[in-house]
């Protein structure tokens, strides 16, 4: 039996893509926390130097350096203690040094990320539509994630995201070119004359840049075709979480909701059933 015959075997890629996504899903949890803090950093710097003062000598900090710690200690987490949810289970959620608790979100996001890898296996099957499905999906969960705790969408992500599906659909892996292109600009002017309107009539700003980018990878990725659906699914649960947030966890009404997690869930709804959804959506109409 050749290597090829093996890697296609459902059961094997299946399983392979779960694994690879748990080690996935402990890097998204490195760019979910410190991401935010490199553009601040930044931010800083530029600011800094348009006000022609010299930035302030700062240690280095990206996604590698420095080696992860105890938020509460410090102490250096060693290979040992950063096994995808292994180690947290082991470790019953606590720091080995100083036992303060660990955030259950880090497991939570490395089961996410695996999941979502194995089911992009199991449904598209082995070949270049699976691999890009699991690409996407982990942009999202890592977008999701930090505008839920920083209300920003990076452009390091969602631009590399959207030039990402116009080159995957250069070989129509999940939509023809065109449809690709024009869900690119009519997701990106689709929100951009949402925010407009909303602006010239309660001199507010609704939503922010990053969402129209998001919506653009959105469309770039799975084409125009799927737009509708996608701005329905995020508007229909971003209201109804809204609304329960501001009753049942007393979340003040002035104050925003990120809109981008609701993008993110409805993307990749979309990515798996929007051929099927749009059917249904046109049938009913």
């Amino acid at each position: 039996m050749s290597i090829y015959s093996v890697l296609v075997e459902p059961a094997f890629f299946v399983t392979g893509a779960v694994l690879f996504g748990l080690v996935v899903g402990s890097f998204l949890n490195v760019v979910i926390h410190r991401l935010p803090k490199m553009l601040e950093r930044e931010w800083a710097a530029q600011c800094a130097e348009l006000a022609g003062e010299e930035p302030a000598p700062l240690p280095k900090y990206n996604l590698a350096v420095p080696r992860s710690a105890c938020p509460g200690c410090g102490a250096p987490i060693t290979a040992m203690q950063n096994i995808p949810i292994l180690s947290w289970i082991t470790l019953r959620g606590r720091c080995a040094s100083c036992g303060i608790a660990i955030s259950p979100r880090y497991p939570a996001v490395e089961a996410a990320s695996a999941l979502a890898a194995g089911f992009c296996a199991a449904h598209f099957g082995f070949g270049l539509a699976a691999l890009a499905a699991m690409v996407f999906v982990w942009c999202m969960i890592a977008l999701a994630m930090i505008d839920y705790d920083t209300q920003l969408l990076p452009d390091d992500i969602t631009l590399p995201l959207l030039w990402a599906g116009l080159l995957v659909n250069l070989g129509g892996a999940f939509t023809d070119l065109k449809s690709a292109v024009i869900g690119a600009v009519a997701g990106y002017l689709a929100l951009w004359s949402v925010y407009w309107l909303f602006k010239l009539v309660t001199g507010k700003e609704g939503m922010g840049f990053g969402d129209f980018k998001l919506l653009s990878a959105i469309g770039a990725w799975l084409g125009w075709q799927v737009l509708t659906l996608v701005i329905l699914l995020s508007s229909v649960v971003g209201a109804a979480v809204g609304i329960c947030l501001i009753v049942f966890a007393g979340h003040g009404r002035a104050k925003p909701i990120p809109f981008g997690p609701y993008l993110a869930a409805a993307g990749v709804i979309a990515l798996f059933y929007g051929r099927d959804l749009n059917r249904l959506y046109l049938g009913l109409v």
